[in-house]
């Protein structure tokens, strides 16, 4: 009886090395003198690469399709996908930060646990069949972060972006669980497919439309936070600026995808009776995240708040997949649609983690590479990094033939097949004055005289993951069809 109900639940394999592998890990913490900490930066590798080979386990060897715990957790290609991007953004945010935070005296033991339970709480985030395992592997994944930010405790700027960031995020909370709870109140289940069939069952009545609406209007509100969009933005500009730069690469990557896969669950899995509404909203969301977010961020000076207002217009592009999967009362253009999303999401989280990583690495003892100013003349000191800089620049704006163009054209096609042409055509021409400050940079570091303080730290293992963060973007952009075809398999299994 106890092997079969271990054979049972060995999809959630995954979950259970992180949850023993972040525990030993403060334990093993204790035992470590302050110059020894890089043997903990090695065990939290080790532990991410046992994940990662778990999930490809699961991936392979289990069902497609899989409901554990009464219907609590799900384990899906979806999912498994997700995951292994999210562990190689935590990964590569190891890699960079180490020699930094040693130089900070920040490489402590509280950092490296709190990474992976907060990636505990994005796998939760992103498995999650129900309600109630939504708000759990939220809170988990976002008590961490807040921590992380205030990470650096000498730094008032740390501490008011950390206080900013928890009072916002309650806030947030607040709004998703008032919303869920009136869902829940309507449907009277928890569980995403049951609720589902409710809403189907019940959108027909006005009356309880209007109820169903109204708890959509809050969840939307906690959703819009979480990703990161305009109106709801007001916390990235100060939180990505305030926090230590590799809590920021952190909060850039792997957090957006969970919450990526919570507007999936929410929207596209419990809520698809209502998809007229929250296409709606989505619409409004995403237009004005793409302007506000490429308007505001040309008057920015500092690289990191410039990247904050990037990462709100990002957010408004993958919305365009996620607005168009619902047209003409059918669902003919869902797999299209939710999977350039998807695609969109990936590219996004992998060129967030180079350009951030770039700032680590150019950084050093005494030293923050944070303004436009730290990046003149970098060809010239440093080439190598200097075009991996411009790739993920180029990337970031959707130039050809970087994976950000792909990306955006994926997207952009959704948008216009949905029939929504005159928000694919505002998007492309506000995609065009973005494409100003991106270019920006790449002119300081190819046409500016070098700044004294520039030289970069001799990190073999960074420089090599560094390169290949730059040089995936590139050939992601000219061979697109194997991880398109990887994300529309995500999605038509769903």
């Amino acid at each position: 009886m106890n092997a079969m109900l271990l054979i049972d639940h060995l999809p959630v394999l995954p979950e259970v090395l992180l949850l023993l592998g972040a525990c030993a890990l403060m334990i093993f913490d204790l035992y470590v003198k302050d110059e020894g900490r890089g043997a903990s930066a090695v065990f939290a590798q080790v532990v991410l690469y046992l994940c990662a080979a778990a999930t490809l386990f699961v991936e392979f060897g289990t069902r497609s399709h899989l409901y554990l715990f009464n219907g609590l957790f799900v384990v899906d290609h979806f999912a498994n996908l997700l995951k292994l991007v999210c562990y190689l953004a935590v990964s590569a945010a190891l890699v960079y930060s180490r020699s930094y935070l040693h130089e900070r005296g920040m490489l402590r033991g509280e950092f490296m646990s709190l990474l992976l339970f907060s990636l505990l709480g994005m796998m939760v985030l992103i498995s999650a069949a129900s309600f109630l395992t939504i708000f759990l592997g939220l809170e988990l994944m976002s008590l961490c972060l807040y921590a992380m930010v205030a990470l650096n405790r000498d730094s008032a700027t740390s501490t008011e972006a950390a206080m900013k960031y928890f009072v916002l995020g309650a806030l947030s909370s607040g709004l998703l669980l008032y919303g869920m709870s009136m869902i829940y109140g309507a449907t009277g289940t928890l569980t995403i497919n049951e609720v589902a069939r409710e809403v189907a069952r019940q959108v027909g009545s006005p009356a309880d439309r209007t109820l169903l609406v109204f708890g959509l209007v809050f969840v939307m509100a906690g959703l819009a936070f979480k990703l990161g969009v305009v109106p709801f933005h007001m916390w990235i500009p100060d939180v990505y600026h305030g926090a230590p730069t590799p809590v920021t690469l952190i909060i850039g990557s792997g957090p957006k995808v969970a919450a990526f896969a919570m507007a999936v669950r929410l929207l596209v899995n419990a809520l698809p009776a209502l998809a007229p509404d929250w296409q709606q909203m989505l619409a409004l969301l995403a237009i004005l995240s793409i302007a506000l977010g490429n308007i505001t961020a040309i008057a920015q000076s500092n690289l990191k708040r410039m990247l904050a207002y990037s990462a709100i217009a990002h957010m408004g592009f993958m919305l365009l997949g996620l607005l168009s999967g619902f047209v003409g009362d059918n669902w003919n253009s869902r797999n299209d649609a939710y999977s350039a999303s998807l695609f969109y999401m990936i590219v996004y989280a992998v060129m967030s983690v180079g350009a951030f990583g770039m700032l680590v690495y150019l950084s050093h003892a005494g030293f923050e590479c944070e303004n436009l100013e730290d990046m003149r003349g970098l060809n010239r000191t440093h080439p190598w990094y200097a075009f991996l800089m411009l790739i993920i620049m180029f990337s970031l704006a959707g130039i050809p033939p970087t994976a950000g163009f792909y990306a955006k054209l994926a997207v952009f096609q959704a948008a216009v097949a949905a029939g929504h042409v005159w928000l694919a055509v505002a998007a492309v021409l506000l995609s065009l004055v973005g494409a100003y400050y991106y270019l920006r940079v790449v002119k300081l570091m190819y046409f500016d005289d070098p700044v004294a303080a520039q030289r970069v730290r001799p990190q073999p293992v960074g420089r090599l993951v560094l390169s290949a963060n730059g040089l995936v973007l590139l050939l992601v952009g000219i061979l697109p069809q194997n991880v398109m075809a990887i994300c529309k398999a995500a999605i038509e299994l769903l």
